[in-house]
């Protein structure tokens, strides 16, 4: 019985050893190491954080998401621009010609190539013989007497009184001219005198002359048939319908 006794006191002294010693663990270390929270570094700096603060935190050492790439600009498909048209001329007219000048003009302007754009026709025409100057009626009888009277004061004794069935009836005739230059002359003498109104008219008997008209030419083709129609006397170039 001893024995046993001592044997089992043996027993209970080793495991214990073993324990102290820590071969056994240390299943109560946490309970039983009052100074392992001293042994954390700067115990001092550790906080309390609730709970918004600590997702505040979070989101604050989240690193921030790379930038996203400025995307490639796309190359902007334009629409193809019209080429300008030309702008043309609805109606152009050129004449009247005299009749030896309608032949020449004719041979000249066939090399502008016009082909079907082109036609020939025929304008009233007058052709001038004289030029009169005159006192236009105003008044009938009467206003022609009171003028023919104003004229003799002022010392003109060349005029006459126009009569018969005309729009001319009681205007005052003042002379007949060959050239409008020499009608003008006479205008500006009887200017100086102090006679005013007179106006100069050219006469000539009505008839017509041949013209050409072209459609649709482009500013081009309408200078180059200027540059024919000026060479011939009395011809002109002008807009038509």
């Amino acid at each position: 019985m001893l024995k046993f006794v001592f044997w089992a006191l043996l027993a209970v002294n080793a495991v214990l050893f073993a324990y102290g010693r820590g071969y056994l663990g240390k299943v109560d270390e946490a309970e039983r190491e009052p100074q392992r929270l001293k042994n954390q570094l700067a115990t001092e700096r550790m906080v309390m954080l609730s709970a918004a603060e600590a997702r505040a935190a979070a989101d604050t050492a989240a690193p921030s998401p790379p930038p996203a790439e400025a995307a490639e600009p796309q190359p902007v498909e334009q629409a193809p621009v019209p080429a300008p048209v030309a702008a043309t001329i609805a109606c152009t007219q050129a004449g009247p010609f005299a009749p030896g000048d309608a032949r020449r003009f004719e041979t000249r302007v066939a090399r502008l190539g016009l082909g079907e754009r082109q036609a020939r026709t025929s304008v009233p025409f007058q052709e001038i013989t004289s030029h009169l100057v005159y006192l236009p009626p105003n008044g009938g009888k009467e206003g022609a007497d009171r003028r023919a009277a104003e004229l003799k004061e002022k010392g003109v004794d060349n005029f006459f009184v126009m009569q018969g069935d005309s729009p001319l009836k009681w205007a005052v005739s003042l002379g007949v001219f060959k050239t409008e230059a020499a009608a003008q002359s006479l205008v500006a003498a009887l200017g100086r005198q102090g006679v005013r109104g007179v106006r100069v008219l050219p006469r000539g008997p009505q008839g017509t002359r041949p013209a050409w008209q072209f459609r649709d030419l482009t500013p081009d083709e309408r200078i180059g048939l200027a540059g024919i129609t000026d060479d011939f006397a009395g011809a002109q170039l002008r807009t038509c319908k």
